[in-house]
């Protein structure tokens, strides 16, 4: 950063400024533990009692640096896209899919991760039939890579005049924003784009005119949209960057798969796997099938407290 002309691309210090925020933050972490553990240690030689809260203090750095180390993988470190999309259900499943939003909404509130939605689509009657969130922050796909999969809710259905007990299943899908760099040809000829008026949140303006983008590439059926800008072009500039991620996404599963083919060593993970249940009748639980992380308060997981079952689901690996 000493250098002459480091700012002279904006792009690259931006990297460089990001890549030194993180390795300060991990730092901060080692070095914050090491200074209560010296504290502890003079506490000890003076003859003093260490109090609940300190040993509670140095016991949570630990989990934190615990964590941290375990955020090693190539891409735990990207910024990521999260979509989520209802299962058969209808009505009930659009809702379901909405109460997921505003769960992942209050956890990027609570735990500072910056998001956007770049797509948005309403259910006939309530709920939402698709929706994808354009997550920043550090390690923001190491962390909600736990969240892959499909989400169960038993409830009685506020929708059903008889009060019976519903089961229904939405599926979240989490992909790292890869670098512009990628190399990733898409053909112009295998693309077909369409226009269409936005909907949902964003209020009259961006209603007006044909602002709204979807991208369908041909050769692999993946579809795209975005409507979170006023402008046409912006839109479709975020559709192509979204589909090149998905692309090259699909291209890295194809190669593990082939790697794996090639080690004798192939096991089915289907997306459709349940990975977490969240039962409000007859009784309250959240449980995680992978892991077996259970919280009797549904309403706080909710509300966005879901980083026990990250955790518990990453030392499970």
């Amino acid at each position: 950063m000493q250098q002459l002309g480091f700012w002279d691309n904006l792009e690259v210090a931006n990297k460089v400024c990001q890549r030194l925020k993180k390795i300060n933050n991990e730092l901060s972490l080692w070095k914050d533990l090491l200074d209560k553990i010296d504290l502890m240690k003079e506490l000890i030689n003076l003859g003093e009692n260490i109090n609940d809260s300190e040993v509670t203090s140095v016991i949570n750095s630990v989990s934190e640096l615990e964590i941290s180390i375990l955020l090693n993988k190539e891409y735990d470190s990207y910024n990521c896209y999260l979509e989520i999309h209802p299962g058969a259900g209808g009505t009930e499943s659009c809702d379901w899919a909405s109460m997921l939003l505003r769960m992942y909404e209050r956890f990027l509130e609570k735990n500072n991760f910056q998001y956007k939605v770049i797509e948005y689509l309403e259910g006939e009657e309530a709920g939402i039939k698709s929706v994808t969130l354009h997550i920043v922050g550090d390690y923001a796909y190491g962390y909600l890579k736990e969240e892959n999969g499909v989400h169960r809710l038993v409830r009685i259905s506020p929708f059903d005049a008889n009060k019976r007990r519903h089961t229904s299943f939405a599926s979240v899908l989490v992909t790292p924003e890869f670098d512009n760099n990628i190399d990733i040809n898409i053909k112009e000829e295998d693309l077909k784009i369409d226009v269409y008026h936005s909907s949902g949140a964003g209020g009259q303006s961006v209603n007006t005119s044909n602002s709204a983008v979807r991208i369908t590439h041909l050769p692999t059926k993946t579809v795209v949209t975005c409507q979170t800008e006023r402008s046409q072009l912006r839109n479709k500039e975020i559709a192509l960057e979204l589909l090149k991620n998905k692309l090259y996404q699909k291209e890295l599963r194809e190669q593990e798969k082939v790697k794996k083919e090639i080690s004798g060593n192939v096991s089915n993970i289907d997306f459709g796997s349940q990975i977490r249940s969240y039962i409000l009748e007859p009784y309250k639980l959240v449980k995680d099938h992978r892991t077996g992380y259970e919280n009797t308060d549904p309403f706080k997981v909710l509300d966005g407290d879901i980083m026990p079952f990250i955790k518990s689901s990453l030392l499970k690996k």
